[in-house]
């Protein structure tokens, strides 16, 4: 199907980008200029701002507590923004309608940003807010069931980097992984994937923008070749927790994505694969107010019931 008309519209609303480097200073400035005022956000039952004190250090989080219950499943939430934007405030309206949609607490992780963060300070700092939830969750409100991690784009890297190095560690707490359109793949070769070639323009991000959208994250050390950094490159994915791999139809990165669940059930690991036609890269982010994209949140509530259950998706 074709771009949707609301995505087409705001596309052409935009202006061109300057030329010259990226300014990660005035990006992130800019981002945050768009967040929306607190008495218009999602209303739910508590919102916390507070610390993780982990082995990474003191980390800024943010706990959404869907309803009264006392104690929740917990999904702990990592943001986009090729690794060098986004923040708490940036995706608070998504740790919200996660909570809201799926029930469950939501742990949402103010990382370290690249370039002032070498690598891997902030997949650190993700891996360890992960396990400080199951360390500390009596204090959280963790019922001990669901631990599920997710994230969007750079944020769905993180996602499947924590749960590798979880199941490397012998940490086997993580339930669940929920990968919303991720960037899997961080060398970037068009050759590779179909995606990059058939969504390179006109669809928002573009292939041209990723290397230099990503270089403050590869310039600080992370090296493509490292499962960690490009979670694709992985060779035994056996093992690791059920996964939901959300992919956009127009997005460059969505071929990778979709071989990467393709990859976890030759594994017999548990992978629900879901396209989103009409739909670009940052979907969730920036369009799940559409009703054909805000589904998104009722389908991970399902996938996480699902795998519950230890049914095959």
């Amino acid at each position: 199907m074709p771009l949707h008309p609301e995505i087409a519209t705001f596309l052409a609303g935009l202006p061109t980008p300057p030329e010259g480097p990226l300014d990660p200073v005035a990006m992130r400035a800019a981002d945050e200029a768009h967040v929306a005022p607190v008495d218009e956000r999602l209303p739910l039952n508590a919102v916390e701002d507070t610390t993780a004190h982990t082995a990474s250090g003191d980390v800024p989080v943010r706990v959404y507590t869907p309803d009264e219950a006392g104690t929740h499943g917990v999904i702990v939430y990592f943001h986009g923004g090729a690794f060098f934007l986004g923040s708490l405030e940036t995706h608070d309206h998504v740790a919200r309608a996660l909570a809201k949609e799926t029930g469950l607490k939501v742990v949402s992780v103010g990382y370290r940003l690249a370039p002032e963060a070498a690598f891997p300070a902030g997949l650190d700092d993700c891996y360890a807010v992960t396990r400080w939830v199951a360390e500390k969750g009596e204090g959280l409100g963790w019922d001990g069931t669901t631990l599920a991690v997710a994230g969007d784009s750079s944020g769905g890297t993180f996602a499947a980097a924590v749960a590798a190095r979880a199941h490397d560690d012998g940490f086997d707490r993580i339930t669940h992984q929920i990968l919303y359109y991720p960037s899997l793949d961080l060398d970037f070769d068009v050759d590779r994937y179909a995606s990059l070639r058939e969504n390179a323009v006109g669809y928002g991000l573009e292939t041209a923008g990723l290397k230099p959208f990503n270089a403050f994250y590869l310039d600080s050390g992370a090296d493509p070749a490292d499962p960690l950094v490009s979670p694709i490159k992985r060779q035994d994915l056996t093992g690791l927790p059920p996964a939901l791999v959300v992919t956009a139809q127009y997005d460059p990165m969505r071929d990778e994505g979709e071989l990467y669940g393709r990859r976890l059930r030759e594994a017999r690991v548990a992978a629900t694969v879901s396209r989103y036609d009409g739909a670009g890269h940052g979907f969730v982010q920036h369009f799940s107010w559409l009703p054909e994209y805000h589904r998104v949140f009722a389908e991970t509530r399902d996938f996480l019931d699902r795998a519950d259950r230890g049914k095959q998706p």
